[in-house]
């Protein structure tokens, strides 16, 4: 998983993952624990009502705080951070500039 070998030079699957956290006693995301506290990437895109590019793009221009485990993992997300000005007020969508020219002609003209 994220490119790293076991010591073994094996990569890393979901069930060494699980196995090693389970011989010590190590828990897995904050998200994972579903107690509503800490939501993932997906989980905070549907709760704020957005795609979760869109939640990307919040988090890199620094408006919704994350934490991650080590870099490249996922995203660990405070549900209470998307209750934030700063978040709901962010533009939802900036969609392309479209300027219709009344020279075009249509691909479609019975339509």
């Amino acid at each position: 998983r994220m490119g790293m070998q076991t010591g073994q030079g094996k990569t890393w699957t979901a069930r060494r993952v699980g196995a090693l956290r389970t011989v010590h006693k190590i828990h897995g995301y904050r998200s994972a624990e579903k107690n509503g506290e800490w939501l993932t990437l997906t989980e905070a895109a549907k709760k704020l009502g957005v795609s979760a590019h869109r939640v990307r793009r919040l988090i890199k221009e620094g408006v919704l705080p994350t934490e991650q485990v080590v870099p490249d993992a996922p995203h660990q997300i405070r549900a209470a951070d998307l209750e934030k000005d700063e978040v709901t007020q962010f533009p939802r969508h900036r969609g392309p500039c479209r300027i219709k020219m009344e020279s075009q002609k249509s691909l479609f003209p019975g339509i």
